[in-house]
């Protein structure tokens, strides 16, 4: 418990650096760019899957239930509240925290490991500005567009349910969705994906810098940034749904 609450303290102090750098130049557009496609494009393919399953899945999950009692036109409402306020943020956060988080950590572990990140103190590069902010950036930019994304492909999967079952169709179930759904649903689930973005970058590139030794310490890299970034996301994701509720409701 020590060694974890020791781990938070870095973070915190190592995420507060950010905030000086980012207004410092020279400002890495290519490097951010690069980044960008890295953490959104290439989570497409994972995220398309999970948004569809998750739509498909609850989908099947409520419909049962709401049948008992005579409410199953409340199925595209259910979804898409759960969706956009909850699951979609989390689960889309967690899936590309697997995949993002472990990436930076192994990358930046390995350069710390091969002395590459002296060799750019040595050539006057700063390695945190050069290395954490355009990855930051990257986290907080992408990760809000791939939520929405994963929103969008979990309320066709349960539009696929309704439709096979022949209970209503695309227009009544897109009136139904978008009736349904308030500021007090769409703004809370979207703004605590800038946060998971900025903590599943922030967690990588933390525990790449924290890589010391030889090879083994670079796989240890990947696996902690993993393991805490998912850790955080969830403590954040109870800090915001709390937040979100005073301001709200």
């Amino acid at each position: 418990m020590k060694k974890f609450f020791t781990h938070v303290y870095e973070i915190s102090a190592f995420a507060l650096r950010f905030f000086k750098e980012i207004f410092i130049p020279p400002y890495e557009i290519g490097e951010f760019a690069e980044h960008l496609e890295n953490f959104g494009s290439r989570s497409l393919p994972l995220v398309s899957a999970i948004g569809l399953l998750m739509g498909l899945i609850l989908a099947l999950q409520t419909k049962p239930t709401l049948a008992r009692f005579g409410a199953e036109s409340f199925l595209p409402a259910m979804v898409a509240i759960s969706v956009v306020r909850e699951l979609g943020p989390v689960l889309t956060a967690l899936v590309v925290a697997g995949r993002v988080a472990s990436g930076i950590g192994a990358e930046i572990g390995s350069m710390k490991v091969t002395e590459q990140i002296d060799a750019l103190e040595v050539s006057s590069v700063e390695p945190y500005h050069f290395l954490v902010v355009p990855r930051v950036l990257a986290g907080v930019l992408a990760l809000p567009l791939l939520t929405a994304y994963a929103d969008a492909l979990a309320i066709i999967g349960t539009f696929g349910v309704v439709y096979i079952s022949g209970e209503m169709g695309w227009q009544l179930f897109m009136t139904s969705t978008v009736t349904s759904l308030s500021i007090a649903d769409v703004v809370p689930g979207i703004a605590k994906t800038f946060f998971f973005g900025f903590t599943i970058s922030m967690v990588g590139c933390y525990f790449g810098f924290k890589a010391s030794g030889g090879t083994a310490s670079v796989g240890k890299a990947a696996t902690s940034a993993v393991v805490f970034s998912s850790f955080l996301i969830l403590i954040l994701d109870f800090i915001l749904v709390k937040t979100g509720i005073l301001i709200f409701e």
